[in-house]
């Protein structure tokens, strides 16, 4: 009798858990269907003949007036007004020329969608009806598009308020390159009470079509140092008579390469990077000084800062060696370090989990890390966040134009698959995320 008791029970335990785990497996399969739903309709909406060009008329806009860091006006001008004529409130100004807009019910849980406006110092070499019209300026990052994705995705989300279960932040924010932006917008307030955070930049080796990111560290930690070796200066017939500060930071400069390939564990990412050295105009005269400055990077904020220790002990030793002095600036309030870029694991998760359903499982690649640098890391460091990259290449455009060249290319069939994937992955996480919050 005693072992008929234990048979019912183990029956009934293994009958329950196969109940469970159907019943988990439906509520995946809905949830999966619902998401699959959602994209569809998003991506519907946004490629529609009417919405696309609305799209393509604000990305020419923006990018005929490109605009450097913390003079995004037009920029923002544009944005606020398309914000007004769909009905959605903004708050403004934060950093000069930031904008925070929000969408749904004003109620917990707060996701934000973040895009950057500003452009670089570049002259623009393609030629074509929207060429930049501002001399020595030009969207060559992609931010145009960035803007134009978040404007889209308002739009869409406008049209789906009723059905947010929380609230949607849209942050248009200045200054990405090289200037901190969003280390500013998070100091002014902008960004408190957030959940999270997701952003999209474009990827012109990428296909149209596809995007990419990886959980964890993903982009480098970024600096900028100038250095100045001081000397003697005199004829170059008489050395014996100076302090050769080129002599100095020749030295110095090949110094510097020993900090990666001898103090640095070979596993690790960083890197340092001299990109200028200024001295004399004569090549009889021995200069008075050298200027010459860079880039350090690290894959991790800890190595970036060991190396601007290292950086500033090598110049220094070396120019005291040459009987020289140096002085460096790490310029960290004009051109604030960057942190490392660090995804979220389960942002990333979540953000392609999204991303595979808009777009199929093979169009959602883990991309390997990069030493290149974003303010976005400032985000990361405050709340949950995750960076992807966005496919703009259009096959038939060869060979492959990277970001920050004059003649870069942008295939603008990029947006209505931006707009519609930052809207998904709104709605979406306030889906998950409102019974938790509310």
């Amino acid at each position: 009798m005693a072992r008929l008791y234990v048979l019912i029970i183990l029956s009934t335990i293994f009958t329950c858990h196969a109940t469970w785990a159907m019943a988990e497996e439906e509520i995946r399969g809905a949830g999966s269907e619902r998401l699959s739903s959602l994209t569809r309709e998003l991506l519907g909406s946004a490629g529609e003949p009417e919405f696309f060009e609305w799209m393509k008329r604000i990305r020419r806009r923006v990018h005929e007036n490109p605009e450097l860091a913390f003079e995004e006006y037009e920029a923002g001008q544009l944005v606020r007004n398309e914000l007004a004529s769909l009905g959605i409130e903004y708050t403004w100004p934060f950093a000069k020329t930031g904008i925070v807009a929000s969408v749904g019910s004003g109620v917990q849980p707060w996701f934000g969608l973040r895009a950057d406006m500003d452009a670089l110092p570049i002259q623009e070499m393609v030629e074509w009806e929207h060429k930049s019209k501002n001399n020595g300026k030009m969207h060559a990052c992609g931010h145009d598009v960035h803007t134009t994705m978040l404007l889209g995705a308002a739009r869409l989300l406008k049209q789906r308020k009723d059905r947010l279960k929380g609230t949607v932040k849209l942050v248009f924010q200045p200054g990405e390159e090289g200037y901190g932006g969003a280390y500013h917008m998070i100091k002014e307030g902008a960004l408190e009470k957030f959940q999270g955070i997701f952003g999209l930049h474009v990827a012109p080796e990428l296909p149209t079509g596809t995007i990419g990111s990886r959980p964890g560290p993903m982009l480098a930690g970024s600096m900028r140092f100038l250095a100045v070796i001081e000397g003697k200066g005199g004829h170059a017939a008489m050395p014996h008579a100076t302090r050769d500060p080129v002599l100095a930071a020749s030295f110095a400069i090949l110094a510097l390469q020993q900090i990666v390939s001898r103090e640095t564990d070979p596993l690790e990412a960083r890197l340092v990077s001299v990109g200028f050295i200024e001295a004399g105009q004569a090549g009889n005269v021995i200069p008075v000084s050298v200027g010459f400055g860079g880039t350090l990077r690290s894959m991790t904020t800890e190595g970036l800062f060991y190396l601007q220790r290292r950086v500033k002990e090598v110049i220094e030793m070396q120019a005291a060696v040459h009987q020289c002095s140096a002085t460096l600036d790490f310029m960290e309030e004009k051109l604030r370090p960057y942190p490392a870029t660090v995804n979220d694991e389960e942002m990333y998760e979540h953000a392609k989990k999204v991303g595979t359903s808009l777009l199929g499982e093979a169009n959602v690649h883990l991309l390997p890390m990069a030493m290149g640098a974003e303010d976005f890391s400032f985000y990361s460091q405050k709340m949950a966040a995750a960076l992807f990259m966005i496919g703009t290449r259009n096959e038939t455009l060869k060979p492959v134009i990277r970001l920050h060249s004059p003649y870069l290319v942008i295939d603008e069939d990029v947006l209505p698959i931006g707009a519609a994937l930052h809207a998904a992955v709104a709605i979406s996480y306030l889906d998950d995320h409102a019974v938790e919050t509310q």
